[in-house]
């Protein structure tokens, strides 16, 4: 099997960007570090790409192409920080990755910046899709055009994208299933506010927490209807504070998407704090302070860098390096956060 310079960059504790510069002798790197690089690849026989060296010999780019939707919520922005980074690291192997960022769900859009990728030249996509039916068509359409798609965040079920990257949803809801039951050991009223109902991610975790509840027959958890909010926090706040008037016994509120922050401020505005206790997803900024302040009682960390970081390096690597994904399903870990265990910020 050929040694990668993503392996080389493992062994050496450094980032594949330093690795291409080192092996290509460009750019700035620390001596000691460039030695140790080039060690490494003498001791594994390593081969440099041939594709990528004649990409930035010839100085041609190697064009790819990621759209994300939602891009004014605090997960996509860490999500669009990972991908940043990974573009930067591609630049080393004559690659370049535009990003078009669409606020909201809007199908329209998509196939819109689809469109406007593909005049520019990429070669390769990722999208955090909808369920939208044309999403799915267009994604065929891509595949029987040589353009691989990978989708991240949310999948498009029934489409021919070369991968998914991103949190197991399903697992999500039951993890999150799981924690309510710790929280509520003598059963309670729960509020479950999602954010897009044709967001598939979302709709996974609403299944999986309540499917998951019936299974094991928690008749002493009594699951509300859910509504949206469209990842708002002024809706989630109006939302929470009708819920609150009109279920003042409520015990727990189930965030699937954005708007804790609504949720968490209407809670504390109605003096319940600490009594109605609230779970959401994703450990940003804002949640780690909710965290920290105890109106969040669990954050499940989808890893959102993550999710940004690798689908660029996947298309790179299936297209340039002939090196298709090892899996259909890339997930990423699900990680229950407290105030006691947050790790420190990077």
């Amino acid at each position: 099997m050929a040694v990668t310079a993503q392996q080389i960059a493992e062994l050496a504790g450094v980032s594949r960007g330093t690795v291409d510069r080192a092996l290509h002798n460009r750019g700035r790197v620390n001596p000691e570090v460039s030695a140790r690089i080039l060690q490494i690849a003498k001791d594994l026989g390593y081969k440099p790409n041939m594709i990528g060296q004649a990409l930035v010999r010839n100085k041609q780019v190697f064009l790819l192409g990621m759209i994300l939707q939602s891009a004014e919520t605090t997960t996509m922005q860490d999500v669009s920080r990972g991908a940043a980074q990974s573009a930067e690291e591609l630049r080393a192997s004559g690659a370049d990755l535009l990003i078009k960022e669409i606020k909201g769900l809007d199908a329209e859009k998509v196939l819109e910046a689809i469109d406007e990728l593909l005049k520019e030249g990429v070669r390769g996509l990722a999208i955090a899709p909808n369920n939208a039916p044309e999403l799915v068509e267009r994604i065929n359409e891509l595949h029987h055009q040589g353009i691989p798609v990978v989708t991240l965040n949310s999948d498009a079920p029934g489409s021919r994208r070369l991968c998914f990257i991103g949190m197991d949803n399903y697992w999500a809801g039951q993890t999150a299933a799981v924690l309510l039951r710790q929280m509520l050991p003598n059963g309670g009223k729960v509020f479950t506010l999602t954010g897009h109902l044709n967001n598939t991610a979302h709709s996974a975790r609403v299944s999986g927490c309540f499917e998951a509840l019936a299974s094991e027959g928690a008749e002493d958890i009594q699951l509300l209807p859910f509504q949206p909010c469209f990842d708002r926090d002024d809706y989630a706040h109006e939302i929470t504070q009708h819920i609150l008037q009109t279920t003042p016994d409520l015990s727990a509120i189930y965030v699937t998407a954005n708007g804790q922050q609504g949720v968490c401020q209407a809670v504390e505005e109605a003096g319940l704090k600490g009594r109605v206790r609230v779970i959401a997803y994703d450990l940003n900024a804002p949640n780690r302070q909710l965290l920290r302040n105890g109106s969040l009682s669990f954050a499940i960390d989808q890893a959102a860098f993550q999710q940004g970081a690798l689908p660029p390096m996947v298309l790179f690597d299936a297209l340039c390096r002939d090196k298709p994904p090892a899996k259909e399903f890339l997930y990423t870990d699900i990680l229950i956060r407290t105030k006691y265990n947050l790790p420190d910020p990077s």
